[in-house]
């Protein structure tokens, strides 16, 4: 993942996330303690061992490795979600093309998505000039919840709100590339009535 997708919110899945890392950390003493009793046993009665040790010590060996395979996986988890990284839930990173008199207006600018379930707050990564003359906004947003009504709302203090319907299903695959450019859906500007031209503002996105 890249920088914007480093700074979604870090939420209740990071608390959990601490709590399963104290967990793994008590299987991984479990783990290496079996671990170390397999060996010491093995070790000192390796001539007097007889199968059914060996299958014992055996399965003991294997509990130890699972063990550890659930202490690495969850303190993994863990660390993530610490940093503000959930892996098992999506995010949209988005590119937003505007006319370039709104880059005064962008670093006030607050992104929401909107669903039919919950509305959250995008973090914005920065606005720049493209060649072509207009301005860049990137952001990104988590997907909390199985929905395909997702709408982004762009609000621009003194020059307009601006919508964004994301053409996305309830649970989009995760993509490398960014997808075509898309027209906004609903303008309310005070810059050109209720209604601005709407091939001046497009959204382009991808799922992380």
């Amino acid at each position: 993942m890249n920088t914007l997708s480093s700074l979604l919110t870090y939420s209740a899945d990071g608390q959990l996330g601490i709590l399963m890392s104290a967990l793994a950390g008590i299987a991984a003493a479990l783990a290496v303690a079996l671990a170390m009793t397999v060996y010491l046993r093995m070790s000192y009665r390796m001539i007097y061992v007889t199968w059914r040790e060996v299958v014992r010590h055996g399965i003991a060996a294997l509990a130890a490795l699972v063990l550890f395979a659930f202490a690495a996986y969850d303190m993994r988890h863990a660390a993530l979600a610490y940093l503000g990284l959930n892996p098992s839930k999506p995010a949209v990173e988005f590119e937003i093309r505007m006319p370039r008199e709104m880059l005064t207006a962008v670093s006030d600018a607050q992104v929401e998505l909107h669903t039919d379930r919950n509305q959250t707050l995008a973090l914005v990564g920065g606005v720049r000039e493209v060649p072509d003359g207009r301005a860049l906004l990137r952001g990104a947003v988590a997907l909390n919840h199985r929905t395909a009504d997702r709408v982004l709302v762009v609000n621009l203090p003194g020059k307009g709100t601006f919508e964004f319907r994301l053409r996305l299903p309830a649970e989009p695959h995760r993509a490398e590339q960014f997808g075509p450019w898309h027209l906004a859906d609903r303008i309310a500007s005070p810059l050109a009535g209720s209604v601005a031209p709407q091939d001046a503002y497009t959204i382009r996105y991808r799922v992380l």
